[in-house]
């Protein structure tokens, strides 16, 4: 601390300012009013040597180090309490706790000083450069770096890299740091740049969003790039790259089964993947509302080993035919490799507990299995494929069972041929088949 003293010249030269309140040989009390100013200024970009001579004082006769001391007080002060901390308060303090109430011109009167203090607080901080900089809670560190950077570099603040970082609240190594991996994180993101520009291209092949599996599968099998997930979960977060997410509905289902109608026990017990392929064969149906009230179902049918489409058909009527034409058409196409112990595992809905359609498994020599009364997860793949295929294709648009057809077809020929699946070593269904009887044979 400086050991300076005034003289008695120097005293009266201090005490003709009009920001002293008072002055003795060793001491200054300067006026609220002159914090107030010398803070809002130094917020502005100016130096308290600066701000201490524009305001009439002979920088010399108070010495640099007590400058230097009372500009490091008064900063800290208002970055704690704003101008309430600037406020010389010993003229209102006794000593000792007020024992007296207060009566009500005295509360009116308090109240009214309080509310001109936070007037005065709020035209400090419209003055203030770096209020109008000041973060929310929930932006990123990294962007305050950014900014105090720019400011730097570019001549806005002139003021020290303490003060900066106090008044935004955040560590000056971390500062130092962040402007150390300046270069390393421009390279970054240059790199980041072209990754994006290959993902959206991805995410937005044949028209059907895609999740950060689906990403790196099709990098895998269709460009021979092999790439993170967690590198492709990471930019999608960073650029704000959004798949959907399927909302489970457990208590989905086609209908109730008829006391005429007979059921058949679960013999699959959701044993989906057997090793074999073209042997467990699930089958549902589903709903596809449409436009101008169109209304669309699909009924197919899945290998529980390969998670290939082997048959599906689309109609504008929920009657017995869809799932009998099913059947035939899952014949015609693959009745010549089906495994011998082929059987179809279905729910316990009308068409499936339907005379006519047991009939049409035995003329076929199929076998049947059915799901728990009321347990979707008894046929899950199957149900889980229809949530995917309800994200992924734009079915309410449709006006008309042409143009339902035209895109269950496309996405048919998408989900077997090109559409990788996780568990299936990320490769599509079509695929994995071929390497399974391969491997077999």
């Amino acid at each position: 601390m400086s050991k300076l003293t005034f003289t008695p010249e120097q005293i009266q030269v201090l005490k003709a300012n009009p920001y002293v309140k008072n002055v003795s040989e060793k001491s200054i009390t300067y006026t609220d009013e002159f914090k107030r100013h010398f803070v809002s200024g130094s917020l502005d970009l100016k130096t308290a040597k600066q701000l201490f001579i524009e305001a009439g004082f002979d920088s010399e006769m108070i010495g640099e180090s007590k400058i230097k001391s009372f500009a490091c007080k008064w900063r800290k002060r208002y970055r704690d309490n704003g101008v309430l901390g600037l406020k010389d308060t010993r003229q209102d303090r006794s000593g000792r706790p007020r024992k007296t109430v207060l009566t009500l011109e005295q509360q009116i009167e308090k109240l009214q000083a309080k509310i001109l203090l936070l007037g005065e607080e709020n035209d400090l901080l419209k003055k203030s450069e770096w209020s109008e900089r000041r973060p929310e809670n929930s932006e990123k560190t990294n962007n305050i770096f950014s900014r105090i950077h720019e400011m730097k570099t570019k001549g806005f603040y002139t003021g020290t890299l303490v003060d900066a970082c106090k008044a935004l609240g955040v560590s000056r190594s971390g500062y130092y740091n962040y402007v150390k991996g300046l270069g390393s994180r421009s390279a970054r993101d240059e790199e980041d740049q072209v990754w994006r520009t290959q993902i959206e291209k991805v995410y937005d092949y044949r028209g059907y969003e895609k999740g950060s599996r689906s990403i790196v599968m099709h990098f895998k099998n269709s460009l021979g790039i092999i790439v993170n997930r967690k590198k492709v979960q990471r930019l999608m977060r960073k650029f704000n790259i959004i798949c959907p997410i399927r909302k489970a509905n457990p208590y989905k289902r086609m209908a109730k089964a008829t006391k005429e109608h007979s059921t058949v026990e679960n013999k699959l017990k959701r044993q989906f993947d057997q090793g074999i392929a073209h042997k467990v064969l699930l089958t549902d149906i589903t709903y596809l509302p449409g436009a101008k009230g169109f209304m669309g179902y699909l009924s197919t049918v899945k290998d529980g080993t390969t998670k290939e489409i082997l048959a599906y058909y689309v109609s504008d009527s929920s009657k017995l035919d869809l799932s009998l034409t099913t059947i035939d058409l899952l014949v015609s196409a693959h009745g010549t490799t089906l495994h011998e112990d082929a059987f179809i595992h279905s729910d316990q809905g009308v068409h499936y507990t339907s005379p006519k359609f047991h009939k049409k498994l035995a003329d076929n020599h199929l076998g049947q299995s059915m799901s728990r009364r009321g347990n979707c997860w008894d046929n899950a793949p199957q149900e889980s494929f229809f949530g995917h295929l309800k994200d992924e294709i734009e079915y309410k648009d449709c006006g008309n069972l042409k143009e339902l057809r035209a895109i269950v077809d496309d996405y048919m020929d998408y989900y077997n041929n090109e559409r990788g699946q996780w568990n299936l070593k990320k490769l599509p269904s079509v695929h994995y088949r071929k390497q399974l009887l391969m491997s077999i044979s």
